[in-house]
């Protein structure tokens, strides 16, 4: 794998674990200012690299009644202001070859949705943007095909490409994550384990009363998939936090209490912790 990179304060890649988080999608621009200083203040606290994470559209929504965001001219305002009142690098999604480049004038991450893991022109024009560029796994695409992905980013120009594993596939409404892909895809990029995508129950609850299809998830399963992760060695979590997940106005099923999330930060801190003095321990240092 090659050498590690930095995004902002956040250094990839080189055995330092940092955090992508933050609301599925921007609902409102105080909402996300309130989550930016939550999550910030929690990882300033736990001393972790924060990278904040939301959407300004949600262009692939189960339903076409599903909120999507407050676009991009709204979205990308609400991201710069907390970029510059906080101090964070800012990440957050592109599902168009021609919004690239109009995103990458505000955010430091580009991410490329699990479903669009092989257009060829997005991760093209992400690449050519400057940008680090997150690709997650689709959930259709076996670990060692993703070296096509990366590939392609690199091939475009960019040494910055993260990889990011959000489950598989398994029957219908499942989603089931393979440790082993983490370790495969690590020889290609700095691998992420997103938390929260993997315990989701795609389009599994069925109809709301608003006649809108509507995901499920198993919330009670992010701590443990999100320590084994660690134990198998990745470079970050991806986690979508909210203060309210009940009334999150899309993925609340699967995201993680913001009121949980110093204790799990805790716990992944002194998982990497005890992985750092073990390989200390097997080097002789």
């Amino acid at each position: 794998m090659p050498d590690g990179f930095s995004i902002g304060e956040v250094y990839v890649g080189a055995g330092e674990l940092f955090l992508i988080a933050g609301p599925c999608v921007i609902e409102s621009e105080v909402h996300s200012l309130k989550m930016a200083e939550s999550i910030a203040t929690i990882t300033s606290r736990k001393k972790l690299p924060y990278i904040f994470k939301s959407s300004y559209d949600k262009a692939n929504r189960t339903a076409i009644g599903s909120f999507r965001g407050p676009g991009i001219a709204e979205g990308l305002r609400i991201l710069a202001r907390i970029r510059k009142e906080f101090g964070l690098p800012v990440l957050t999604d592109v599902h168009e070859v021609a919004d690239v480049a109009r995103v990458a004038e505000v955010v430091d991450v580009l991410q490329i949705p699990a479903l669009l893991c092989r257009q060829t022109d997005l991760l093209v024009a992400a690449a050519a943007s400057g940008r680090a560029v997150n690709i997650k796994k689709g959930q259709f695409v076996s670990p060692w095909d993703m070296r096509h992905a990366v590939d392609k980013v690199r091939g475009a120009g960019a040494d910055r490409v993260l990889l990011t594993e959000r489950g598989a596939s398994f029957g219908y409404n499942n989603l089931v994550v393979d440790m082993r892909s983490l370790a495969i895809m690590r020889a290609y990029a700095p691998v992420v384990f997103d938390a929260t995508h993997s315990v989701q129950l795609p389009s599994a609850r069925g109809a709301n009363g608003q006649g809108t299809q509507q995901s499920g998830g198993q919330p009670e399963f992010i701590p443990l998939l999100s320590r084994a992760a660690v134990a198998a060695g990745v470079d970050g979590v991806f986690m979508e936090v909210h203060d309210d997940p009940s009334q999150a106005k899309s993925d609340g099923a699967n995201s993680l209490d913001l009121k949980n999330l110093a204790d799990l930060l805790e716990q992944l801190i002194a998982v990497h912790q005890a992985l750092d003095r073990t390989s200390a321990c097997r080097s002789g240092a």
